[in-house]
Order: C-alpha cells, then sequence, then structure tokens
C-alpha cells in the first residue's frame, strides 16, 4: 500500500517538475537577455532599435519553452 503511495506521490511530481524547470530556465534566459540588451544599447544607443526588435522575438521564443513544457505535461 505504501508503495504504491510513492509511485503516485512520484508520477504527480514528475509532471509538475519540468515545467517548473522550464519556467525557472526560461526566467534566467530572459534576465540575460534583459542584461545583455541594456548593455548592448549602453554601448551603441543608435542601434537601440534592432536591439529592441531582436530582443523582443527572443523573448518571445524563450518563453514558448514554458508552453511547451506546460502542453507536454
Amino acid at each position: 500500500m505504501f508503495n504504491e503511495l510513492l509511485m503516485f506521490l512520484f508520477a504527480a511530481i514528475e509532471g509538475k517538475l519540468h515545467v517548473g524547470l522550464a519556467a525557472l530556465g526560461s526566467g534566467i534566459g530572459i534576465g540575460l537577455l534583459g542584461m545583455k540588451a541594456a548593455e548592448a544599447t549602453g554601448r551603441n544607443p543608435g542601434a537601440a532599435g534592432n536591439v529592441l526588435t531582436i530582443s523582443i522575438i527572443l523573448a518571445a521564443l524563450i518563453e514558448g519553452i514554458v508552453f511547451f513544457a506546460i502542453f507536454l505535461a
């Protein structure tokens, strides 16, 4: 009986664990992206528009990872 309960708990945790790890990785990725975009804009203010465009596209791709993890859960 205890073994069945333990297996059920592991199955429940496993389904949520990869979503949490994907969200954590996505948050770190968005943070690094923002940091480097601010750094690039500070070094070359004339390219701020191009940096902003690329940052928005990359942020959407990074957040897409979380949605894939949620749909696969």
